[in-house]
């Protein structure tokens, strides 16, 4: 079975885009309305901007949310997904793709994301890292140790078996970082993000786009979506809008989402977006499955 997977932020590089646009009138179309919907000319950013520019959350999650969409959209009949999934904000490009959201709506709502949790980076400035090489009990049971009451450390992207990224308070992550090098850890890596992304830190943005989420319309999905919070296949628009609600706050369950897709028949991954972080990661939790890009 054919499942198609959507990245994250982080993935986003300058040109991102282009030759789409250049080359489907169809991929024209749609990056022109969504110059209009943002009022600014993400395009121009996208296409020949800088790193920094591309850094900036206004600008981040919409782009890559475009670039993922519009390369499923303009692969014609060739996209006929039987399921589909995002990491974290690539979620929101796996509904529109099945058809849940429409493009308009999914674009609206990935801008007053990406908004709230700039909103919510300043009011609790916090950071992740990514753990290699550990069981994941073992980084849950160090974040446990090391949170206190306003210093909060928890598991926030479980990525592949190996791969978990803690999310929290500056102070937190950087305790939690020097006891899991003691425990083991290959790697105990502070990443350049703006925030504390799923974590607890983020329930301001959890609030705030609660409100957008609850005015959009979602329909049921034209196959099932696996969703970030519990990992499990959804076709029924109250859950799928409780799912997306919660997602902020809580631990992105890669891991178990490729697990359950391949339990229910998936075989061959395709992600759709910028970048092959995500078949990376699909490789290192089955050997017995394909994972590829677009093109190939």
């Amino acid at each position: 079975m054919k499942a198609f997977v959507f990245p994250g932020q982080g993935s986003q590089f300058v040109g991102m885009g282009k030759d789409l646009y250049e080359n489907s009138p169809l991929a024209k179309e749609l990056f022109d309305k969504a110059n209009e919907i943002l009022g600014y000319r993400i395009t121009d950013i996208m296409f020949e901007g800088t790193d920094d520019d591309l850094k900036q959350t206004k600008v981040t999650q919409p782009a890559v949310f475009l670039h993922s969409v519009i390369s499923a959209l303009c692969m014609g009949d060739a996209f006929k997904p039987e399921m589909t999934a995002g990491h974290s904000l690539g979620e929101f490009s796996a509904l529109v793709a099945a058809g849940a959201l429409s493009f308009e709506d999914g674009l609206r709502l990935v801008y007053a994301r990406a908004m709230a949790m700039q909103k919510a980076c300043e009011i609790a400035p916090g950071t992740m890292a990514a753990i290699i090489g550990l069981p994941d009990e073992k980084v849950e049971e160090v974040c446990e140790e090391v949170s206190s009451e306003g210093n909060v450390v928890v598991a926030a992207n479980y990525n592949c078996p190996g791969q978990l990224v803690i999310s929290g308070n500056v102070d937190a992550i950087n305790a939690a970082c020097e006891k899991l090098k003691v425990a083991g850890a290959k790697r105990a890596l502070p990443l350049k993000v703006g925030g504390a992304f799923h974590s607890p830190l983020m329930q301001p943005a959890k609030d705030e786009l609660q409100i957008a989420i609850e005015q959009t319309e979602i329909k049921s999905p034209v196959c099932p979506v696996y969703q970030n919070v519990d990992a499990k296949p959804h076709t029924d628009p109250v859950e799928i809008k409780a799912n997306l609600i919660a997602q902020l706050t809580s631990p992105v369950r890669w891991t178990a989402s490729v697990q359950s897709m391949i339990a229910d028949g998936a075989d061959d991954f395709t992600e759709c977006g910028p970048g092959k972080a995500l078949q990376g990661m699909i490789a290192r939790i089955s050997k017995d499955v394909v994972a590829h890009g677009i093109e190939e």
